[in-house]
């Protein structure tokens, strides 16, 4: 006899281990480096990967639903927008003595200098102006000065960006961009801006944060089609690029454009779960949004199963409260961290599953949406309708 314990004994013993285990309330030891597991969060149950499941609905027409957001300044007293008709950036910072002699200018009656400086975002350039968000707001169109939100964001230290933009660089509201050498910011608010050249807007510490030059960028306001370009270039010297905004009130009658249409304002919240989906995956580098659009539909069908579930998991990514509380985001900049709302719940998803190293792909993928539901049938499952989804909007 070797003195080795038969087939039989190992089993028996294993069974022992693991009626122990579940006693003890099913505690997950952590293994290689891995920085989330809990008694907390019980495998929850759910239907099994070889199940056959009905097709998934359309992402693009499915509505996120939650309370309305509140801002700072909703309420409050009206804006009369009074926009740039001239903008020009100088060579240098613009002194006092020469804003002055800029508000002499004839048909000028309003001056204001502001930041500007680029930034570069994967790669791709972005102009932007550094406003403080209170005195700027006046000078934008009047549909973006009544919009509270747009300069809530700005006051939060996100970026309002252009539409133009947003639609050039398939931008996607909500979504979160790193800065190539910088921080990390937000797309809250997307508008027509009405200033040519300028990509976006931030809040005047953003920019300094950023490193922008002081005090370059300048925009007059008068009568429209009056401010004569000219007058701007010279007392600003040699060095300065004036760009008028108002061209289309400049030339002949007969040669104006048809009068475009004004575009909405943007703000805050992604309008549909495939951009909510896309938004959120920004948060985490390397991970795929279909990730998180499977686990959306495996755990409430896309918020039309909240819960409570008989494991206590709460809301549309069925988070439980323990969780929730170490991970849960502000998705949507309203000022609260709220489990049942998809526009924080979804980004909290992404960034429980990054603390975990999903971002890293291939196994630590995979362990990380072990660790959001302990099961590997629940892994094979998340991954198959993840792949399902990259077919159908690929």
């Amino acid at each position: 006899m070797s003195g080795l314990p038969t087939a039989r004994a190992v089993m028996l013993m294993l069974v022992a281990v693991l009626a122990v285990v579940a006693a003890a309330g099913g505690v997950v030891v952590l293994v290689d480096g891995d920085v989330l597991s809990s008694a907390q969060e019980p495998v929850r149950d759910r239907p099994r990967a070889t199940r056959q499941e009905p097709a998934p609905p359309r992402l693009d027409q499915l509505v996120p639903t939650a309370e309305p957001v509140k801002d700072f300044g909703a309420g409050g007293p009206g804006v009369t927008s009074t926009p740039a008709r001239v903008l020009a950036i100088a060579a240098g910072t613009v002194p006092k003595e020469t804003r002055l002699a800029l508000a002499k200018l004839k048909h000028v009656q309003k001056v204001t200098v502001v930041d500007a400086g680029a930034v570069k975002i994967s790669g791709t350039g972005l102009n932007l102006l550094a406003v403080d968000p209170s005195g700027f707001r006046s000078w934008t169109p009047q549909p973006v000065a009544d919009q509270p939100a747009v300069w809530s964001a700005l006051a939060r230290g996100e970026l309002v960006a252009e539409a133009g933009t947003m639609r050039k660089f398939g931008m996607i509201l909500g979504a979160v961009y790193q800065v190539d050498g910088g921080p990390r910011l937000r797309a809250a608010a997307s508008a027509s801006l009405g200033l040519t050249g300028v990509d976006g807007l931030v809040s005047a510490d953003v920019g300094r944060s950023l490193g922008f030059a002081q005090g370059v960028a300048v925009l007059l306001h008068g009568k429209e089609g009056r401010i004569g370009e000219a007058g701007v270039r010279k007392v600003l010297g040699k060095g300065a690029q004036v760009v008028v905004l108002d061209a289309a009130a400049r030339a002949p009658k007969q040669q104006q454009p048809a009068q475009e249409q004004p575009q909405q304002v943007s703000v805050g919240r992604p309008g549909s779960y495939l951009e909510l989906y896309k938004a959120s995956a920004t948060r985490c580098p390397g991970l795929s949004w279909t990730v998180l659009a499977a686990i959306g539909q495996v755990e409430s069908g896309h918020g039309r199963n909240n819960g409570p579930s008989s494991a206590g998991a709460l809301g549309p990514m069925q988070f439980m409260p323990a969780t929730w509380k170490h991970y849960g985001v502000d998705g949507d900049g309203d000022g609260k961290k709220d489990i049942w709302s998809p526009y924080d719940a979804v980004p909290g998803a992404a960034n429980y599953l990054c603390a975990n190293k999903a971002g890293q792909g291939g196994e630590r993928l995979r362990k990380a949406i072990w660790f959001y539901n302990h099961s590997w049938d629940y892994v094979n499952k998340v991954m198959s309708i993840a792949d399902a989804y990259a077919r159908t909007y690929a």
